[in-house]
């Protein structure tokens, strides 16, 4: 076996890596190729895919493209980097030395330029996992944190103190998402949810509302699992 396996009783368990890249081409003959070199892998094919799974159950790798159709790589790394421990690969035809920059910069702990020989990655792989595996050897305070919408769905908690009082169409978004977390949830929803007119409203006002929503979180040191899915909408994952 190529990857070290985690022991549950007598039953080895090979930690969990997504690998997520739109070509199925590519990322049928990988998924193949790693999980006969010993690894526990799922391939997905959008970042929407990926939220979902990573939602359900937190892989220990990911492995990403950057040239997603529905959202850049890029900003999918910095996601998962502000999340929990992980370990990111990109694996991508981009191989400019400010496109490597930008993946390092992003949050990404490896990054390998198409074409890539699988036992490469492999090898990538199980070194991240050491890394990781340290890292989730740190204890972690017996509550971690949550969010939840408190004092009538108005404010914000994020299970560390921080609190966000939340404006009408915020509130409304927010509860929206809540009820869906995990899930996508199309624009055409959310605009229904804050009580305006789907046919008669600037989208563009979305993303606004969206983008104000994440600066005043930053300033207070909330970092929102709050994901755009390029064409879709937006989920909420934590």
């Amino acid at each position: 076996m190529f990857a070290k396996e985690a022991k549950q009783g007598d039953v080895a368990i090979a930690p969990l890596v997504y690998l997520v890249d739109d070509d199925e081409d590519f990322r049928e003959e990988m998924v193949s190729g790693l999980t006969r070199l010993g690894l526990n892998v799922r391939g997905l094919g959008s970042a929407a895919a990926l939220y979902r799974a990573y939602a359900a159950m937190p892989s220990e790798i990911v492995v990403l493209d950057i040239g997603l159709q529905d959202e850049d790589g890029l900003s999918i790394a910095a996601h998962l980097r502000a999340s929990q421990p992980v370990g990111i690969i990109m694996a991508t035809a981009r191989g400019s030395i400010d496109d490597r920059v930008a993946g390092l910069e992003k949050g990404a702990d490896a990054y390998l330029v198409k074409p890539i020989d699988v036992r490469e990655l492999a090898a990538t792989v199980v070194a991240l996992q050491k890394r990781v595996d340290r890292d989730r050897r740190v204890p972690t305070p017996p509550h971690a944190p949550q969010w939840a919408l408190v004092e009538g769905g108005w404010t914000l908690i994020d299970g560390l103190g921080h609190r966000l009082r939340l404006t009408v169409s915020e509130q409304r978004l927010l509860g929206c998402l809540f009820r869906e977390r995990g899930n996508t949830v199309d624009r055409s929803v959310l605009v229904e949810a804050m009580g305006a007119d789907v046919y008669d409203f600037n989208y563009a006002h979305l993303d606004t509302i969206v983008s104000r929503l994440r600066r005043r979180a930053k300033k207070l040191n909330m970092l929102l699992p709050l994901h755009a899915i390029r064409g879709q909408g937006f989920t909420f994952t934590d």
